[in-house]
């Protein structure tokens, strides 16, 4: 089948702005959108910049717009998209080239966050590692989930008009930790949380949640952090 591609180019050594170009191909309906463009890379332009790394929908680094949504091109086949593609850089972070953005305001939200494991007391006498129920973990399993792809955090309106907004990625790695029994340091985050560019900037618009490559429940999750936060209950 022929597939047209609308890419999205911008050169910083060279362009003003960006601009589109077309590119048109003979693939497969099962092509990913990722096989499409190292095709299109290898065999047509190889100026164009993307992201990957595994290629397995793991490491998240080919987040992308396909089609007016963020998604993993390593994830998203021809067929679920059709034959005529756009492909754009998710929103909300500086174009660098093509389809990279700059990751480092995501990743310095994801830091604030406290993204480690904290707990001060003295492990258990019998040198055992520290224990909890199956229940305990199922509390936050879901948010364990994250790639940290930023498809959820550049999908947010809010992100969009104030990116000093900690985003929904970066309260979902929070929530993995407030919500972990073995972890003493839920209030401080929640803590960090409370501040102006925190939960608080969240409008429920779900768009995080439809965006999720990794189908967690984002609304949700920061829905369960606000009543932490207003409960004082974890």
């Amino acid at each position: 089948m022929e597939i047209t591609v609308k890419i999205f180019r911008y050169n910083p050594e060279t362009d003003t702005r960006g601009n589109y170009v077309t590119y048109k191909i003979e693939g497969d309906e099962n092509d990913r959108v990722l096989d499409v463009l190292e095709y299109i890379k290898g065999m047509r332009d190889g100026t164009l910049a993307f992201r990957r790394s595994c290629a397995h929908g793991v490491c998240g680094s080919d987040a992308m717009r396909i089609n007016g949504r963020n998604m993993l091109a390593c994830k998203t086949l021809v067929r679920d998209v059709g034959a005529n593609i756009t492909v754009e850089p998710i929103l909300g972070l500086r174009i660098v080239n093509d389809l990279i953005v700059d990751m480092e305001p995501f990743f310095d939200n994801y830091k604030k966050m406290l993204p480690y494991f904290i707990n001060e007391s003295p492990l258990p006498e019998d040198g055992r590692e520290r224990l909890q129920t199956v229940e305990d973990r199922a509390r936050f399993d879901e948010t364990t989930k994250c790639i940290l792809c930023a498809c959820c955090t550049t999908s947010c309106p809010s992100y969009w008009a104030n990116g000093e907004y900690y985003g929904p990625a970066a309260i979902v790695t929070a929530h993995r930790f407030i919500f972990d029994s073995r972890d003493e340091a839920a209030d401080e985050r929640l803590q960090i949380l409370a501040e102006t560019d925190g939960v608080a900037r969240c409008h429920t618009a779900y768009n995080c949640t439809e965006a999720c490559p990794r189908e967690i429940k984002v609304t949700k999750a920061i829905g369960e952090v606000k009543m932490a936060m207003m409960t004082g209950k974890v």
